[in-house]
């Protein structure tokens, strides 16, 4: 038998392949000796560890300056929207609903007739009374025109003066007749009044809740309808208290303190109003006091139960140092940031932050206006390192306007 080569030949093959690489791997390890440390090299320049702005050149980075404007200062708390007034209409009278002169969710005016109870048994009982009337006063006159002659006969003592006082207590009785029949027609004209339903309030009807043809009591608990005061309507929110004596402060001293309403998510401004009110306690579960902010809601935004979040505006600190947020870095030595010297290298410089509002810090200690401070790209730089400004903020424009701050929402004081 011949013998079977074939693993033989897959062997050398093999072999073969590996001196190819091998020769291959020795003959580029000869050319490239240090490949890999000037590659290492190049990483530590382009890293900014103490290069000073070495062969990669300086760092890019983005900045902006120092600005002095005036700025807002807020308390932000969690509000909930009421109707400034709601009323519960019910019927003063017992009858059947004869008819109902609106439209639910419409919008009515004090005076305007919202329902109909059925008149007719008022009216039949205005006639009674006035019935009742006519002949308690026939009777007056009659007794009055015989009090007249026994004052007469008195005189000339043909009577006795106990005949006399008899018929002046006749008199009086038959006047205390008129006047209770007097006052029975002012009930019963009340109730006749009372058959039309009137809007009590200007605001939104409700949902209705009894319809035309039931008979309506005035024990019913229900009533007939609701109506909510939307414009203006309130919101109640709470703030901590150790703001009280801040927010009494400014309240009393100045014109009325400016509140506006957010979104839940922080993201639109719904409306703008004005402080009306504290309330006369603290919450002792809470520790939090109660305010009351008064909106016009011209236009609905504001709905009754609607949670918003509140921002009470206490007053505005003037020509305050702000610089961007994203500027602000801490460390184990505190708050600082990047400032941009005149060669275009890097310093650190411990600041004091007083307070955020929006997109801005207001810086209290640390730095002067015009400064530049690095906003993007600090995690690559070292004090020393040479920078190259690619996105300067333009003066006035970083983060939002004054105009804009009434409109921003952010972290308040």
């Amino acid at each position: 038998m011949r013998p079977n080569r074939k693993p033989v030949i897959w062997i050398i093959v093999i072999l073969v392949i590996l001196v190819i690489a091998f020769m291959v791997y020795r003959r580029r390890s000869a050319q490239y000796p240090n490949a890999a440390q000037a590659q290492n090299q190049a990483q530590g320049h382009r890293g900014g560890r103490g290069g000073r702005g070495g062969p990669a050149g300086p760092v890019p980075v983005a900045v902006a300056p120092v600005q002095q404007r005036n700025v807002p200062v807020y308390l932000e708390g969690l509000g909930n929207a009421q109707a400034y007034y709601t009323v519960t209409v019910h019927s003063r009278v017992d009858g059947q609903l004869m008819k109902v002169n609106f439209r639910e969710g419409q919008q009515v005016h004090k005076g305007e007739e919202l329902a109909l109870i059925d008149p007719r048994p008022y009216e039949a009982a205005l006639n009674q009374t006035e019935a009742a009337k006519y002949k308690d006063q026939a009777n007056l006159e009659n007794a009055q025109r015989d009090l007249q002659r026994y004052a007469d006969l008195y005189k000339q003592g043909v009577i006795a003066q106990q005949q006399y006082n008899t018929q002046e207590s006749l008199v009086a009785q038959d006047e205390g007749a008129v006047r209770s029949d007097d006052a029975q027609i002012n009930n019963a004209k009340l109730n006749l009044t009372y058959c039309h339903i009137i809007a009590p309030i200007d605001g939104k009807i409700g949902l209705r809740l009894v319809d035309p043809g039931n008979m309506v009591h005035a024990s019913d608990q229900n009533g007939l309808l609701v109506i909510t005061q939307l414009q203006p309507i309130a919101v109640l929110f709470t703030l901590p208290e150790d703001n009280l004596q801040s927010v009494q402060q400014h309240m009393h001293s100045g014109p009325p303190l400016v509140v506006q309403a957010w979104s839940r998510d922080d993201t639109q401004q719904i409306a703008t109003g004005r402080l009306e009110t504290i309330d006369n306690q603290i919450d002792p579960n809470t520790g939090t006091f109660r305010l009351k902010a008064v909106f016009d809601n011209r236009d609905s935004a504001l709905y009754p139960n609607q949670f918003v979040n509140a921002r009470l505006q206490v007053e505005v600190q003037k020509n305050a140092l702000t610089i961007p947020a994203a500027a602000i870095q801490r460390g184990a030595q505190g708050t600082y940031v990047y400032t941009v010297k005149q060669d275009k290298s890097v310093e650190t410089r411990p600041v004091t932050v007083g307070f955020t509002e929006g997109t801005l810090v207001v810086i209290d200690k640390g730095l002067n206006a015009g400064d530049e401070v690095v906003t993007d790209g600090q995690e690559k730089l070292q004090p020393g390192e040479k920078v190259e400004p690619q996105l300067k903020s333009p003066p006035g424009k970083v983060g939002p306007t004054d105009q804009e701050m009434g409109a921003t929402p952010g972290t308040g004081a």
